[in-house]
């Protein structure tokens, strides 16, 4: 009796287009910590994870939500917030020990130019050895928002109504969308110096066993 070819069901996470395992395998075997990128329908999210035997660990967490510490007024979801998400996230890992990683978009498509890889522009900037090819990188007019600032720009003199409308959350916030760039070079100083005073201060010493032993009666 003729048989046909077995039926293999795919792995839970798989079948919900969660994960791609033969793509994650071969992120795990480089044994480096993985920055890890997704995306929401609000924002976007950049973790740093490290691989261990009894599973992830996530070493670094942050969304774009964080961006308005530093003062950032745009929106969460577009390319320069996720490069200056990116930044923040490189400068995270940094300030925890990490010096290196690889880029992790799971199941998003690698297209050229996407916001995932604004966010590895971004942690590259801050210090972060990820390995990359420039031709994927968004331009850096992208990256500053000079295409969003331009459309604004056409749209507020060509309809003012819909510009007002489109741009809602952009003036609501007192930010003019045409000042885009501006402020993204605004807010990305205010995350370069944050960071750069923290990564200056020295490490706090830990006493040495023989002073601690010397002690003797010292608190733990």
């Amino acid at each position: 009796m003729a048989r046909g070819p077995r039926y293999r069901v795919l792995f839970r996470r798989r079948r919900l287009g969660l994960t791609n395992y033969s793509k994650r395998r071969k992120l795990l075997l480089s044994k480096k910590p993985r920055l890890v990128v997704r995306k929401t329908n609000k924002y976007i999210i950049a973790q740093i994870v490290v691989a261990r035997p009894e599973g992830d660990v996530t070493v670094v967490g942050v969304d774009t939500r964080a961006l308005a510490r530093f003062g950032w007024r745009g929106d969460e979801n577009n390319t320069p917030a996720a490069y200056l998400l990116g930044l923040v996230a490189g400068y995270k890992a940094r300030l925890r020990g990490v010096t290196e990683a690889i880029i992790d978009i799971g199941l998003h498509r690698p297209a050229r130019g996407a916001r995932v890889f604004a966010v590895l522009k971004g942690a590259a900037d801050a210090g972060l050895k990820i390995p990359y090819s420039e031709e994927v990188i968004p331009s850096e007019s992208r990256i500053r928002g000079e295409h969003i600032a331009a459309y604004a720009k056409k749209l507020k003199e060509a309809s003012p109504e819909l510009y007002n409308a489109r741009f809602s959350r952009y003036l609501q916030r007192g930010l003019p969308p045409e000042e885009l760039a501006r402020h993204f070079e605004e807010t990305k100083k205010k995350i370069i110096e944050y960071y750069e005073q923290k990564l200056a201060k020295p490490a706090p010493s830990s006493p040495s066993p023989a002073s601690g032993s010397a002690a003797g009666q010292g608190s733990a």
